[in-house]
């Protein structure tokens, strides 16, 4: 067994903590972007945008999220692309964020009333206009709540990455746990610093959505 002052353990649980907190951003950053570019095509005229993007919603949705992760992780290596765990964790983490972010988004852009959007047609705009002038603006102010609160989501799913090498939080946990055999003590630290990281979004999802409820 090797001995670890209680210092030392907080240091090597902080210092792995800043990967989980990179991790989060990337991925959920990576995943807006492709979410919105999904609502697009979720909300358009063509079904076969719609089909093509609810087939990828089910998928994502409907599988686990460690699945998915070993799928990239062992998977794109059996087609020639070499990836690290790091790129396998935030493909991976991406592709799931995205596909719940387009069906909140989708909810919020369909709470916007349709008159908006006869309105701003009569305006002589096109759909192209309509989303960004007026309809995705008004949506925006809707999902800012579930969207931070979904954000709550994203750092708890980064210990999943464990499994696949990367030394986020919960790897280090368990390394740490192994190293020092007092598994109640660092594990009991590591969620202590995602109730650290999670409590203030929730807190604030909640102020927003509270928000919201009044002006409206």
């Amino acid at each position: 067994m090797i001995e670890f002052t209680f210092a030392q353990i907080i240091e090597g649980l902080l210092l792995a903590a800043r990967w989980t907190v990179l991790l989060s951003l990337v991925s959920f950053i990576t995943g807006a972007v492709v979410g919105l570019l999904l609502l697009v095509a979720r909300v358009s005229k063509s079904r076969v945008l719609r089909a093509l993007v609810r087939i990828y919603i089910e998928v994502f949705q409907g599988t686990p999220l460690l699945l998915q992760l070993f799928i990239v992780y062992f998977g794109l290596p059996l087609l020639g692309i070499d990836v690290s765990a790091w790129m396998a964790a935030t493909l991976g983490l991406t592709f799931f964020t995205s596909a719940y972010l387009v069906e909140i988004w989708r909810g919020c852009v369909e709470a916007v009333p349709k008159g908006q959007w006869e309105a701003s047609a009569s305006l002589a705009m096109n759909y192209f206009e309509q989303l960004r002038h007026v309809i995705l603006p008004q949506a925006a102010r809707i999902a800012i709540g579930p969207t931070v609160g979904f954000g709550v989501q994203a750092i708890k799913d980064t210990a999943l990455v464990s499994i696949i090498g990367f030394a986020e939080l919960t790897k280090a946990g368990t390394q740490i746990s192994n190293a020092t055999f007092r598994p109640f003590l660092v594990y009991g630290l590591v969620a202590l610093i995602y109730f650290t990281l999670c409590y203030p979004l929730t807190r604030y999802a909640r102020a927003l959505q509270r928000k919201w409820h009044a002006a409206r």
